[in-house]
Order: C-alpha cells, then structure tokens, then sequence
C-alpha cells in the first residue's frame, strides 16, 4: 500500500477539519461506491463527545441532481456542476478513479483546482490522467481493477481507523 500517500491523506483531511472546511468525494461505478463509503466513513467520525466531525459529502449520492445535470448537459460535469453549488476555496476533492480518466472526475479535479479547492486522486497504477492532474495522488500499485479496488477500501479504512483511534478535541 501507498504509506506515504496515505499519510498525505490523514494529514490532509486533519487541515481540513481543524479548518471547518467541507471535503467532497467523487468516482464512477465502484468508485462511486468507495466515494459513497468513504463519506459515510468519515461522517461518522469522531463519535466522542465534543469532537469536531468532518464536513464531509459525496457527490455521487444524489441520483435526482446527478440525473439533471447529465439530461441538461453531459455526464461529463455532474461532479463539476455540484461543486459549483457546494464547494469554497480551501475544501477537497476526494477522486476516486481506478485508471484515473473519468472524465467527469478528471473534469471536476480541474475545476476544483481552478477554485482553490485541495485535490486528492484515488486511483490504481499508472494512475492516468488523474495522477498528472491531483494534489497528491495515492495510487494502488496495481493496474488490475479489482486489486485497485481492494486497495481503494483498504485506504478508507487505514484513514478512518486512524480517526476513530486519534482523541481529537476541539
């Protein structure tokens, strides 16, 4: 596994929440799965009593607005279009993609950086499109999509333990 990507990611997301900024997660097919379960993840934590939770949402949930977007548009921004409603300068993008050029993720990473938003992307090796366009890029080193797939879990989880594990009080 990516150790030191991950550790960018623990150190990302801690800025983020001492900041009370919002963090998005985007991704197609699985990887919309894994964006979905990494909100969950993190919305959940921490549970203890006075602890500052996360802003954290997936814009891969709301199947009505994603639905709307890809009929009046293309599917190419339904990331991109809520993040113009949702997104401020200093938020993360959250980027799942297993080959890293999905379009709509690719195109919500330049939007995001355009918009002073942090971007992080998710993907397998060699990465595509995505780990040319991210902030730091936690690749799995693997090109066969369901290893990628386990490894993007694998990050969700070693980043949500290390939450659940860390007293952090504000």
């Amino acid at each position: 596994m990516p150790l030191e990507g991950v550790l960018g990611l623990i150190d990302l997301l801690q800025t983020v929440r001492l900041r009370d900024r919002q963090v998005f997660a985007c991704g197609n097919g699985g990887s919309a799965a894994m964006a979905s379960h990494l909100a969950s993840e993190l919305g959940t934590e921490p549970l203890a009593e006075g602890s500052r939770r996360f802003r954290v949402y997936s814009l891969t949930d709301n199947v009505a607005w994603i639905s709307a977007i890809a009929n009046d548009t293309d599917y190419s921004q339904v990331f991109v279009e809520q993040l113009k409603n949702l997104a401020r300068e200093g938020d993360l993008l959250i980027a799942f993609s297993c080959s890293g050029n999905s379009q709509n993720v690719i195109k919500a990473v330049h939007w995001a950086k355009q918009s002073g938003l942090t971007t992080v992307g998710i993907t397998g090796q060699p990465g595509g499109l995505l780990a040319e366009c991210a902030d730091l890029v936690v690749a799995v080193p693997s090109s066969f999509t369901p290893q990628i797939q386990e490894g993007h879990m694998q990050i969700q989880h070693l980043v949500s333990y290390y939450f659940a594990e860390t007293d952090f009080h504000l």
